[in-house]
């Protein structure tokens, strides 16, 4: 089946501003639930909730959700994907990130911001292209065209990056268990990081250095979201 002719990065024009994405560049889940996978041993769960209250700072409502997840339908599809119970082929596991995208925008993204509201989201489209298209080979241009059915870009993105053996050490202090994903071997994470460095170049990122301390994420964190509001 042919493939669309899409760029394999496109960088459209953000539409209103209320939607930023979080997320980590080196492929390391993070284990602060409220949103899944900012870099959690790598500083990303403390950058969400310094963007949360930032935002309250500035009389901004916010919604705080996560990817896979962030509606009924979809965590249950999180937990289809991230047990690894499952052996499923690249380009169905990409269906089904995507499924339940849309199933998060239909029932908890879109009324936010038809409400008026921020959402902060830890993952979002990128992550499906360098975990799928980078990291599993899966066509980037078909996970373009599925990521246009979804209907939102966000107006936002920060890229959490942080060395592996960084990642490593902050997840080992922290106890957390593994995911299917956390448990592929090195080369798998290369390719996903280095996906995630060329997403960055994209004029909505912002690439941020998550393995300095809290205190310098944080500001680089909340530059990039004044600047939405400037």
């Amino acid at each position: 089946m042919p493939t669309a002719s899409l760029p394999a990065n496109p960088d459209p024009s953000p539409g209103p501003h209320h939607v930023a994405i979080i997320m980590d560049g080196n492929g390391r889940w993070a284990k602060a639930r409220g949103l899944p996978r900012v870099a959690g041993h790598r500083r990303g769960a403390d950058a969400v909730r310094r963007v949360i209250r930032g935002a309250a700072e500035l009389g901004i409502p916010v919604l705080r959700t996560r990817e896979p997840g962030g509606a009924p339908g979809a965590e249950f599809l999180r937990e289809v994907l991230l047990s690894g119970r499952i052996d499923w082929s690249a380009r169905a596991e990409t269906m089904l990130h995507v499924a339940a995208r849309i199933e998060h925008v239909t029932k908890t993204i879109r009324p936010a911001i038809d409400a008026g509201t921020w959402v902060v989201c830890d993952r979002f489209h990128d992550s499906t292209m360098a975990y799928q298209g980078y990291g599993l080979g899966v066509d980037r241009d078909l996970i373009e065209v599925l990521g246009a059915m979804v209907g939102i870009v966000p107006d936002l993105t920060l890229v959490l990056d942080v060395p592996r053996d960084v990642a490593l050490a902050r997840l080992r202090q922290r106890g957390a268990v593994d995911d299917r994903y956390e448990r592929l071997n090195d080369e798998f994470h290369q390719r996903v990081n280095a996906g995630f460095l060329v997403i960055a170049g994209l004029s909505r990122c912002v690439l941020v250095d998550a393995a300095r301390g809290i205190a310098a994420v944080h500001d680089d964190v909340m530059t990039a979201v004044r600047r939405l509001v400037a």
